[in-house]
């Protein structure tokens, strides 16, 4: 028989308040979304024709998490001796008393209707970090299906629940201001009925006889900020005029990928040489490619703080990996070393050059905003490149160190999305912003 950790045990006592809101918070894999399904169930269970969804922003992510993931291993675990069945036409769970669990992502807008065209007893949003609130208000308009249940020799009516979980992101998210601070998000004022939101934090140590031990030495090994977020479960200080942040990355963060119709391999260079270089810079080297959905794709960081001979050959490498369609580099730092670098590297390789005369901060707004917009992705989790990224403020950029892999992140996107950069160099600049123009080189109880 499964046994929950005394994390989850919390978890299941919370839920079984008389709070209607309940979120669960906190580091990756702690078993948040486990006892999380394992909730809805046992309600889907105790009220026969009961009706539950659990929904995503995006619908791909739920279909590889939720559904192919963690619910089947969660009912092989809990529930073995329950007959289920999953509709993969409607995708909803059907079990033998009538009741059903729905799954959904909320960019799916005809999925999205189909599912909230009806009424629930529970909603559970899974990873809430990504869910804009005005979705997040449109599901609680059909928490509101009136159902009874019968468990444990008790009756009754079933209580509606909304169930939440996340790593955390910003302070300035949602999620904190509704749950930790317990202020409304669209007017910030202290909220009437404080009571009715609860939070538990659950991190991965809570959940480490589920887990491997080099799992979370590897989480607690990671930079500060990933380590404060998926190790710890911190909600990140809210950095003034951040051009990027974790809610924005999250929210358009993939691992399922288009075919690509151009890939581009970037390079940003520094003064490092083969020997003796462990204190200069590293060279940004970005891997990025516009799928034919017409959206740009992190799809490697190969940085790496090493001399020409390395990084050109790493560069070179990645071309020929990925089938690249062109090798660019940022030419101001060493003139035409770089392309003198990729020439001697890959002779075949075609070679465009950048040259900065703009701000970086002048150089990546554009690109911020095609991130938020979700012409901009990430293929993956990228730690230090995000970091980097996080560190830009419309103000200037705030790291310790020399941006790098954002550096050749925002060259790439630039050779990605070359009519962008075109309108960039018509737009006129105003001297009162005394910024240089942007050139560029080349073309184109639970229950009760």
């Amino acid at each position: 028989m499964f046994e929950f950790t005394p994390k989850q045990n919390e978890a299941i006592d919370l839920f079984g308040g008389d709070a209607p809101n309940v979120m669960l918070f906190g580091g990756s894999r702690s078993g948040k979304t486990f006892i999380g399904c394992w909730i809805i169930v046992m309600r889907a269970l105790g009220a026969k024709g009961s009706r539950h969804a659990i929904l995503r922003f995006r619908f791909n992510h739920v279909k590889a998490s939720v559904i192919h993931d963690t619910f089947p291993k969660m009912m092989e675990l809990c529930f073995p001796k329950v007959k289920y069945h999953i509709d993969k036409t409607d995708w909803f769970c059907q079990f033998d008393n009538g009741s059903q669990i729905w799954f959904g992502g909320l960019d799916d807008k005809e999925r999205t209707e189909k599912i909230l065209g009806q009424e629930h007893a529970t909603i559970f949003l899974n990873e809430s970090s990504q869910i804009p609130y005005g979705s997040v208000l449109l599901a609680k308009t059909r928490l509101a299906q009136k159902v009874s249940y019968n468990a444990g020799g008790k009756t009754g009516q079933l209580r509606l629940k909304m169930i939440y979980d996340c790593n955390p992101p910003s302070q300035g998210h949602w999620t904190y201001k509704q749950f930790i601070q317990k202020r409304d998000p669209t007017n910030n004022k202290t909220l009437d009925d404080p009571d009715n939101y609860k939070s538990l934090l659950m991190n991965p140590a809570d959940n480490a006889q589920n887990l491997p031990a080099e799992y979370l030495q590897t989480l607690e090994g990671l930079p500060t900020r990933m380590r404060d977020r998926f190790f710890l479960g911190k909600f990140a200080d809210i950095t003034e005029g951040a051009l990027w942040n974790i809610e924005l990355l999250d929210k358009w963060r993939t691992t399922q990928l288009p075919d690509m119709q151009r890939i581009v391999v970037s390079i940003d260079p520094s003064g490092s040489g083969d020997e003796n270089n462990a204190d200069n810079d590293a060279i940004g080297i970005i891997v990025a490619g516009l799928g034919v959905d017409g959206n740009g794709y992190v799809l490697e960081d190969l940085t790496v703080k090493a001399g020409p001979a390395t990084w050109g050959n790493v560069a070179a490498t990645a071309y020929d990996r990925w089938d690249a369609d062109i090798i660019v580099g940022e030419t101001n730092y060493g003139g035409e070393m770089v392309k003198y670098v990729m020439q001697t590297a890959h002779k075949r390789a075609p070679f465009r050059k950048v040259t900065a005369s703009r701000g970086k901060v002048v150089r990546a707004e554009p690109i911020s905003a095609l991130t938020e917009q979700g012409k901009v992705r990430m293929a993956g989790n990228f730690v230090e490149l995000e970091d980097e990224l996080m560190s830009f403020t419309t103000t200037g950029f705030t790291g310790s160190q020399s941006p790098n892999r954002a550096d050749a992140f925002i060259w790439a996107m630039y050779e990605i999305f070359p009519g962008m950069t075109k309108k960039m160099n018509e737009a006129p600049v105003k001297k009162s912003q005394q910024r240089q123009r942007y050139s560029y080189s080349g073309g184109g109880s639970w229950m009760g």
